[in-house]
């Protein structure tokens, strides 16, 4: 028998399989066709598939399959639960893990609330350079606090690459429908984002608090999105001097919940520092052959419930703005 787990950060929900433990890996067809079925069809959906490969430098690999079949450069609300898988099965508090753009140090992180199990991620390499994202406006290099009238007329927009492609704004009010309509066209064919972009509207609570919602390339709306938070915390510390203390951690409230980033500036900015801290939730045990896992096959699966999720909603709740 096979075992998936169902699993969340800030509610950025997930099913991890390691594949480094089947007799037969799965081939690239079918982790995509698998990634869809499951974040469509089981327990409620998710948001992607996160797929534990061996590594020769590092503890493992973390590849991410988005809902919809395409493959993401990362993920830091995925690498938090992937990051406490592989803690929790190699009895290890810190590494680190392979991505497909860079490897990345991981540890464990003091427990958010009682039974909300926490790690800190690296979120690496940062490029603000309009190939790295990519983008095409006005000849630009980069984008940083424009005025993008075909974007939306009253706001200003800064894009980065975290390596996800991330274009942010800062405002005084959410809107979503703005903030779907610009996500949606920026992830179809389009002028600018030619591979498309995630979008977040962010706005700032106080010092070193944030709001944070993103439209997400290849999901849509969704609860978080780890590198979108970390983006806009980095954004925030470049552009909102006066309400960012270097010396404390931000707090990102989302959809979902809330997070810690913890931003160090350089004078390059793309040799600032990113981690991001948060919860690694495991809501459900999954079993299943590993033939019907092969054959897409999810009509005999075996579920278990963790209990975790009642502990994680105690936190959201203690947290509410």
């Amino acid at each position: 028998m096979v075992k998936l787990l169902k699993v969340h950060g800030s509610e950025n929900k997930f099913f991890i399989l390691d594949q480094t433990l089947l007799e037969t890996p799965l081939p690239d067809d079918q982790l995509k066709a698998l990634a869809i079925n499951l974040c469509k069809n089981t327990l409620g959906g998710a948001d992607g598939l996160l797929v534990v490969d061996t590594s020769e430098n590092c503890l493992g690999k973390m590849r991410v399959i988005n809902a919809d079949g395409s493959e993401a450069k990362m993920c830091g609300n995925g690498l938090r639960t992937v990051s406490r898988y592989l803690s929790e099965k190699y009895q290890l508090d810190e590494f680190k893990v392979e991505t497909l753009e860079a490897p990345l140090s991981v540890s464990k992180a003091d427990d958010f609330y009682k039974g909300v199990p926490a790690f800190s991620v690296e979120i690496a390499p940062i490029s603000f350079n309009n190939t790295d994202l990519p983008f095409s406006y006005q000849q630009m290099t980069e984008m940083i606090d424009q005025k993008v009238p075909e974007f939306l007329l009253d706001q200003t927009f800064s894009a980065v690459a975290v390596p996800n492609p991330h274009l942010i704004s800062f405002v005084p009010e959410i809107n979503e429908d703005d903030l779907g309509t610009l996500g949606k066209t920026l992830n179809s064919t389009n002028l600018y984002f030619p591979e498309g972009v995630n979008v977040s509207f962010a706005k700032i609570l106080d010092t070193n608090e944030l709001f944070v919602q993103t439209y997400e390339r290849g999901v849509g709306f969704t609860n978080a999105c780890g590198t979108g938070m970390s983006a806009t915390s980095l954004i925030f510390a470049l552009l909102h001097a006066n309400e960012f203390d270097p010396t404390q951690d931000i707090s990102v409230y989302n959809p979902g919940g809330m997070v810690k980033t913890h931003v160090n500036l350089n004078s390059i900015k793309e040799l600032s520092e990113l981690h991001l801290i948060g919860n690694a939730t495991f809501t459900h045990e999954i079993q299943l052959s590993e033939q019907d896992l092969h054959n897409n096959d999810l009509s005999n699966l075996k579920v278990t419930e963790t209990g975790e999720q009642k502990n994680y909603q105690a936190f959201v709740d203690s947290i509410s703005k």
